[in-house]
């Protein structure tokens, strides 16, 4: 296991994706790229077009900067959610989800201090199945996925037609890092950017307790679930989902169970919160998370692992141990002289 300092959540759109796009447009015609200027947006059927894209989300030469700034050795890098195209249908999301994982790999060759995570079409388990483990054999260390895998139409991931793709995620042992995206339908989100703040917490929260109730990780054990945000809410509201449990005997599956089996980013921003976290899940399921290069991400996420009263071996845990033992980091991954 190599001495470096890994960060497990952050994004990035690869620049041959908009290069290609119109020559590539037939596989997928749901999909629309729309240019003015130099701002680049998406579009997907049914949807209004998604928010501009940072130009940060595809410049690599900044990106390391910033990880040089911070004693970040190495990255995966998943897509931004606002691209999965979980809107499109199963065979134009197939071909989407390929398109942008053939540019990511492409563009991330030959730089060693970033593994690529995959993006999968979510809306169809069998399918989704299948391009997860194309992606595992090429290189990909697992893959990022949303908590929606029907995008701003909703459904839940434990929807027994996503079954194919949890049974092939346990079978190879797959680390799958689980974002949230938009909430959709409540109106009082609308203000103070509390989509952000409040809204993704609510997402993954609802999302991921669904999949405790349900038992769908007690039912595929192998499987590595990697939580955004610190886990959300879940960490702090177990107490709450195991009086759920107790009071309707036999109705659900035991959330506490479950809860020993997933892990989680450290992007909580405060040394305190990572502390409590560290107490409830064991700092051997937590790994270090900054959300770049999003505003709203941690813009020194080692800080806070760093002020957290943890014993140094847990510190150097959490900071690039554990994250080699749960992805397929790239085995040429870069190090410091």
């Amino acid at each position: 296991m190599k001495p470096i300092v890994v960060d497990v959540h952050a994004h990035f759109v690869p620049q041959l994706a908009f290069g290609r796009f119109e020559a590539r447009q037939g596989e997928f015609p749901g999909a629309r790229l729309m240019r003015q200027g130099a701002e680049v947006r998406m579009q997907f059927p049914d949807t209004e077009t998604t928010r501009p894209i940072s130009p940060r989300l595809s410049n690599l030469a900044d990106r390391r900067t910033w990880m040089d700034q911070n004693g970040i050795d190495h990255q995966l890098l998943g897509l931004w959610t606002d691209l999965e195209g979980y809107e499109l249908s199963a065979a134009e999301g197939t071909a989407w989800s390929r398109f942008l994982n053939e540019c990511m790999l492409e563009e991330l060759r030959e730089e060693k201090r970033f593994t690529p995570l995959a993006t999968v079409p979510l809306q169809d388990g069998a399918a989704a199945a299948a391009v997860l483990e194309e992606a595992l054999e090429r290189g990909f260390g697992g893959a990022m996925i949303g908590t929606q895998p029907h995008g701003l139409r909703g459904g839940n991931l434990d929807d027994p037609a996503l079954d194919p793709f949890w049974s092939a995620a346990s079978r190879l042992g797959a680390a799958l890092f689980l974002h949230p995206m938009f909430l959709c339908g409540e109106p009082r989100l609308a203000d103070y950017d509390l989509v952000n703040v409040a809204g993704r917490l609510a997402d993954s929260t609802i999302a991921v307790c669904r999949l405790l109730f349900s038992g769908h990780l007690l039912r595929f054990p192998g499987l590595k679930l990697v939580l955004a945000h610190g886990g959300a809410a879940l960490p702090y509201a177990m107490g709450r989902l195991g009086r759920n449990f107790d009071a309707f005997p036999g109705k659900y599956a035991d959330p506490r169970k479950g809860f020993e089996m997933l892990l989680f980013d450290s992007c909580v921003f405060e040394s305190e919160a990572l502390e409590y976290l560290a107490r409830r899940a064991g700092p051997d399921r937590i790994m270090l998370g900054s959300d770049m290069p999003f505003p709203i991400g941690d813009p020194a996420p080692t800080r806070v692992v760093e002020g957290a009263y943890l014993r140094e071996a847990h510190r150097r845990a959490i900071l690039g141990e554990n994250a080699q033992r749960v992805f397929r980091v790239r085995p040429d991954c870069w190090c410091r002289p």
